[in-house]
């Protein structure tokens, strides 16, 4: 007999029991769930709602039954549906009829909202000190490399000669912004549902305020409507999830690129590569391209959820069901992306003279060749045909810009002199840009300093949260 059971005159059709549990998946819940159990039946303990003995009771079969989970001795069973009814049925078998005193003042719709908010508040925490960890990486390799230069890329083509120091902290700015975004959203995360009972909240004399306080929520839901109904916190989690997944992408189709013997810009240890079946000579980047491969995984999630949500009428209903595998997922996927890629920036080797060879065999320093002409009294539009030109007759000739002589440059343009060669320099290229949130070595330097203080906040504010 369902616990719920009273009403119906036939038991559960075992095709429905199968298609609609969600036990097979909502048991890793179970640690929440008993820990929502546990502060509520204190509560109606407090408020005078269950008597001291029965407390104790319920109080010491959750934490019996929590103890089997754990140790692996347990069977869920379908016919109980989810993980809420699955516990309740236990604790009734474990401490009798008391055990049905449990669900006082509240329904699986609070019980499940609560044991959400608080999954999703841990794993953000868990995130965020993921993402803290391989911003530190990048920021590490970065101060290793001040002074390795590369050139930048626009639509794959080198562009301008860069620091790597310069293009690592792009990465760290990205993966801040994931932060961020993670912390923002914990507020809503750490808001209470329980209380709000099925739609319209409780008959009971509860204090939420209790609960809260034992379960270190904020905030409480204002509206009990709201609060059974609410998964906004769930799709704002799986957004952040996604940019995080895409910035992951983007740094790992960089690695791929890179190792290749066409770069050769870095090689990965080999404790993240593999080889093949039928190639000796094959050193495979496995693990950035999985990621780059499961970005679209985790972006279908958040696409699912939203979907799922689309014109659902107040208030639960049980398409909100399928909130929690897309979310289960999605934390595995991202952890364990974010787990992977720390370590293997911080253990890949940068080959810095092969960065160089590439920055000065191309015209990355184009640009700068440019804005000497126009320091020389030239529109920006007439040094840039002039540029153009040499450009042009470099290629033809197979030189580069630094091949020319200087009878070469002013036969292009008297305004050129003896000094053109300094501008050419890619250390002097990158060094040039002073301004804004340039490539020059002293505002890299500047930014690795802000970086790390961005850290230190970061990781002040982990303790504060968990305090």
């Amino acid at each position: 007999m369902k616990l719920w059971g009273g009403r119906f005159t036939k038991p559960t059709n075992r095709l429905v029991e199968e298609y609609t549990a969600s036990i097979d998946f909502d048991q890793k819940l179970y640690e929440e769930d008993i820990r929502g159990s546990l502060a509520h039946v204190r509560m109606l303990g407090a408020c005078g709602i269950l008597q001291p003995d029965e407390v104790d009771a319920i109080t010491a079969g959750l934490k019996t039954i929590r103890e089997k989970i754990r140790a692996g001795e347990v069977t869920f069973d379908i016919a109980h549906e989810d993980i809420h009814m699955n516990i309740e049925k236990m604790l009734i078998e474990e401490v009798g009829p008391v055990g049905g005193k449990l669900h006082t003042g509240r329904s699986r719709n609070d019980q499940v909202a609560l044991d959400m908010h608080l999954y999703v508040r841990a794993r953000t925490l868990d995130l965020v000190k993921r993402l803290t960890a391989l911003r530190e990486a990048l920021i590490a390799k970065a101060e290793a490399h001040v002074d390795t230069i590369l050139p930048g890329y626009t639509h794959l083509q080198r562009a301008q000669p860069v620091r790597l120091a310069h293009h690592l902290l792009a990465y760290v700015d990205m993966f801040g912004r994931d932060a961020e975004r993670l912390m923002d959203s914990y507020k809503r995360v750490n808001t209470m549902p329980l209380g709000a009972g099925a739609i319209a909240g409780t008959t009971f004399p509860i204090q939420r305020e209790l609960v809260a306080e034992e379960l270190g929520f904020e905030r409480l839901y204002d509206n009990s409507m709201d609060a059974v109904s609410d998964r906004d916190y769930l799709v704002e989690f799986l957004s952040a999830a996604s940019l995080i997944m895409v910035h992951l992408s983007r740094l790992s189709e960089e690695l791929i690129l890179w190792s290749s013997e066409e770069f050769g810009y870095v090689e990965l240890d080999d404790a993240f590569c593999t080889g093949s079946s039928m190639m000796p000579q094959k050193k495979n980047p496995d693990v950035p391209e999985l990621i780059r491969g499961k970005t679209g995984r985790v972006v279908g999630h958040w696409v699912s959820l939203v979907t799922t949500l689309k014109a659902l009428p107040l208030t639960y209903n049980k398409d909100m069901q399928e909130d929690k595998e897309g979310i289960f997922d999605t934390v595995e996927t991202l952890d364990g992306a974010l787990a992977l890629t720390a370590p293997m920036v911080a253990e890949m080797k940068v080959n810095a003279d092969k960065m160089r060879e590439n920055a000065e065999a191309g015209f990355s320093n184009a640009t700068d060749l440019a804005d000497y002409l126009v320091t020389r009294g030239l529109s920006f539009r007439e040094a840039h045909e002039v540029v153009g030109r040499l450009v042009l007759s470099c290629l033809q000739q197979g030189k580069s810009l630094t091949d020319l002589t200087l009878d070469q440059f002013q036969q292009a343009c008297p305004a050129f002199e003896a000094d053109v060669f300094d501008k050419l320099l890619v250390e002097n290229v990158a060094d040039a840009r002073k301004a804004g949130s340039g490539t020059a070595k002293e505002r890299v330097v500047a930014v690795l300093d802000l970086k790390k203080k961005e850290i230190d906040e970061t990781l002040h504010w982990l303790k504060t949260v968990n305090s």
